[in-house]
């Protein structure tokens, strides 16, 4: 496919993203999924969904309050009810949707109380829209609800169901903008990891890695960094899918996943590194990580299911788990755009008994999960791909083929010292043999010693 990596900038003089054809392509497909539905409507309060339907955003802040909501009627354009100096906003300066933003807010999680009516208020406002296109006694879709505001709808007499399906299914095939913009948001993750890479060192917190990263793709013009999952020495296995103020020590695993969003984009984008050096079964682990990923790309095409993906990988208990409920995520697969994690999803916990068929234009990463057998250590590894007409493109592009060793390159008197190396220095000392002795000195090498 050779996808093109442009500026962040908007330009006259060269063809960039095309944000009038993104705002059409994606409505065109939401409305086809609803056209070929039985809903007469779809009401959306994920804020993935009310984008892609309607292309306003009013910040990250409001992704967690389910307080603004939109309704895509059948054969008609959408509604978005927002706060209203968001509303008045979007009249001023979303010419697409301007005469379709009044105001309107639901309970805020809760916050407000079930005597204001405000569940009550969010019913009547999409029966009156339903009744006026004649679809009030059609199956609303509704992708996520508060309970208040379900019961609600349910007693205006509106038969609710699962929109979220729907909207899934929409979203799952990218534009070619969309696959424009989460290439370019892994771009952004690629220039992160260059600078984390560099700044790696003993006593540098992980706290402070996800600081640089974080930074870094502000600079870069990210709206919004999800989350950096920072792990490292002894916390490498089991995952504990969250940074500390752990301090990085010289020998250590250092693993990260770093998610943001460009123009609602995500990135789900893991690497692994060691800390000067790496253990014998630091390589090891790694090795085993890589092949398990490499194995389920090669796979990756139109037509290929994720149930063939996933039967490549190791099942739960071949890597220190029970069942593949307590191992989820672990050998992975999911969806990206704007939102992780999107359909399809690969897992044995259930890809093998419901699996989805991989479609040219879907992006998804695929993700692996190795312990070592220190005990403590792992590797964990992920790459982001566009399916293209016969294979897929890699869009992840810090290098990961082989285990990276950041920090300083240390000198003994008799020459560097090995990359591979274990923590514990006295069995450097040992020869491979493991009886203890000293190896003697090897003129030949450029070291003066055999490790």
């Amino acid at each position: 496919m050779a996808l093109k990596t442009y500026g962040l900038m908007s330009v006259d003089w060269e063809q960039r993203v095309d944000f009038d054809r993104l705002r059409r392509e994606r409505l065109q497909r939401a409305k086809d999924h609803l056209a070929a539905s039985e809903m007469g409507a779809v009401l959306c309060f994920d804020m993935a969904n009310i984008r892609y339907i309607t292309a306003t955003h009013i910040g990250t802040w409001a992704m967690d309050k389910l307080a603004r909501f939109a309704l895509l009627p059948q054969g008609d354009d959408p509604t978005v009810w927002d706060f209203g100096s968001a509303a008045r906003h979007h009249q001023l300066h979303c010419p697409w949707i301007a005469d379709r933003s009044p105001a309107g807010i639901s309970t805020l999680r809760g916050a407000m109380s079930p005597e204001s009516g405000r569940a009550e208020d969010v019913a009547a406002k999409i029966k009156r829209e339903l009744e006026a296109r004649g679809l009030e006694n059609e199956p609303l879709g509704v992708d996520v609800v508060e309970p208040p505001v379900l019961f609600a709808l349910q007693a205006a007499g509106i038969n609710v169901v699962d929109g979220q399906q729907l909207m899934m299914e929409a979203r799952a095939i990218k534009t070619e903008d969309e696959i424009t913009l989460l290439n370019t948001a892994c771009m952004m993750v690629d220039a992160a990891y260059e600078e984390l890479y560099r700044a790696m060192k003993p006593g540098m917190k992980e706290s402070e890695c996800v600081g640089l990263v974080t930074k870094t793709l502000h600079d870069l013009g990210s709206e919004y960094v999800e989350g950096v999952n920072a792990i490292s020495g002894e916390r490498c296995s089991p995952h504990p899918h969250v940074f500390t103020d752990r301090v990085l020590r010289p020998g250590d695993p250092a693993y990260y996943d770093i998610l943001h969003s460009y123009n609602g984009y995500r990135t789900c984008y893991y690497r692994t590194f060691v800390v000067g050096s790496a253990s014998t079964a630091q390589v090891d682990a790694y090795k085993r990580c890589r092949e398990y990923l490499d194995t389920a790309i090669g796979l990756i095409k139109p037509g290929v299911t994720t149930a063939e993906v996933v039967e490549t990988w190791p099942k739960a208990e071949e890597f220190g788990f029970p069942d593949e409920e307590a191992a989820f995520a672990l050998q992975y697969g999911h969806g990206v755009g704007l939102s992780i994690w999107e359909k399809p999803v690969f897992s044995r916990l259930t890809s093998l008994d419901h699996p989805e068929t991989v479609e040219e234009g879907m992006v998804f990463a695929l993700e692996t999960f190795w312990p070592a057998a220190d005990g403590w250590s792992a590797a964990r590894i992920e790459e982001q791909m566009v399916v293209t007409a016969d294979g897929c493109e890699i869009i992840t592009r810090f290098p990961a083929e082989e285990l990276m060793v950041a920090g300083t390159r240390y000198y003994a008197a008799t020459g560097p010292l090995p990359t591979t190396r274990e923590t514990q220095s006295n069995l450097n000392n040992r020869d491979v043999s493991g009886n203890g002795q000293r190896l003697e000195t090897d003129k030949s090498t450029p070291s003066g010693m055999q490790y």
